[in-house]
C-alpha cells in the first residue's frame, strides 16, 4: 500500500450529498479483485453519456461535459471535496480502489458511511472529516479559483488553503501510523513474520499430524 505523508494538489468537487458506492463504482464493474484498473470507471454513470462495459476502452466514449471531473480545470486533481454521508450504500472495497486508481489521495467531507470510511484507510485513501461550514468554505473558494490547491499534512493533521488558512482534523493514531508507513492488513501481518515462522515450527513439533506427517507406531 502507498504511504501517505503529505499531499498538495488540485481539489475537485463532488457537490452532492449521499453519494453511494454504486455511484462511485457501478456494480457491473466489480468483476476483478485487483486494486487497479477501476479509475477509468470512477463515477462512470456521471462521467459518460453511454453505458459502460467491463474491460472497455473508455478513451472514445462520449463524455458528459456537465460533470465537473470532465472539466479541464479539474484534470489531475488529487483531492476530492464531497458532501455529507459520502460512500453510503453497499460495502465494496472497489470504491476506494477506484478513487485511488483515478488519482485521488484524499477525500474531504463532513461525514462518511462507516464501511467506506474504514475501507479507505485500509487501502491508502485518507478520508478527512471537517465541519459542514468549513467544507462549504472550501467549495466556494475552489469554485472561485481555478487551479485551487489544498495542502494536506497527515503528520500535522492539517488541511491548508492557498491563502495559508489551516484547518485541523482528527485521525485515529493507529490508522495514522498505518497510512504514514504504507501498512495495510497484509503489511501489518508481515511485520510479525519471524514470530509466525517460529510458531509454525513449534506447532509442527507439537502436532505433526496437522502438517501431513505420519506418527510412528
Amino acid at each position: 500500500m502507498k504511504s501517505f505523508t503529505q499531499v498538495k494538489g488540485i481539489a475537485a468537487p463532488m457537490d452532492r450529498a449521499n453519494v453511494d458506492t454504486d455511484m462511485i463504482i457501478p456494480k457491473n464493474f466489480l468483476k476483478s479483485i485487483k486494486r487497479t484498473g477501476f479509475g477509468k470507471n470512477l463515477f462512470d454513470e456521471l462521467r459518460y453519456l453511454d453505458e459502460g462495459l467491463p474491460d472497455q476502452d473508455c478513451s472514445g466514449r462520449p463524455l458528459n461535459e456537465e460533470f465537473p471531473l470532465n472539466f479541464p480545470r479539474y484534470q489531475g486533481a488529487s483531492i476530492l471535496l464531497a458532501r455529507e454521508n459520502f460512500g453510503c450504500g453497499s460495502s465494496r472495497e472497489h470504491a476506494p480502489w477506484a478513487l485511488d486508481d483515478y488519482g485521488f489521495r484524499a477525500v474531504i467531507a463532513p461525514s462518511y458511511a462507516d464501511i467506506f470510511f474504514n475501507n479507505s484507510f485500509k487501502n491508502g485513501l485518507l478520508p478527512i472529516i471537517l465541519s459542514a461550514e468549513i467544507v462549504e468554505q472550501l467549495f466556494q473558494e475552489m469554485y472561485a479559483t481555478e487551479g485551487y490547491e489544498l495542502d494536506i499534512d497527515l503528520e500535522a493533521q492539517t488541511v491548508t488553503t492557498p491563502s495559508g488558512e489551516s484547518f485541523g482534523f482528527e485521525v485515529d493514531e493507529f490508522r495514522k501510523h498505518c497510512l504514514l508507513n504504507g501498512l495495510d492488513d497484509i503489511g501489518l501481518t508481515l511485520q510479525e513474520a519471524d514470530a509466525i515462522r517460529e510458531y509454525e515450527v513449534r506447532r509442527k513439533q507439537q502436532a505433526p499430524w496437522l502438517f501431513g506427517a505420519i506418527q510412528p507406531e
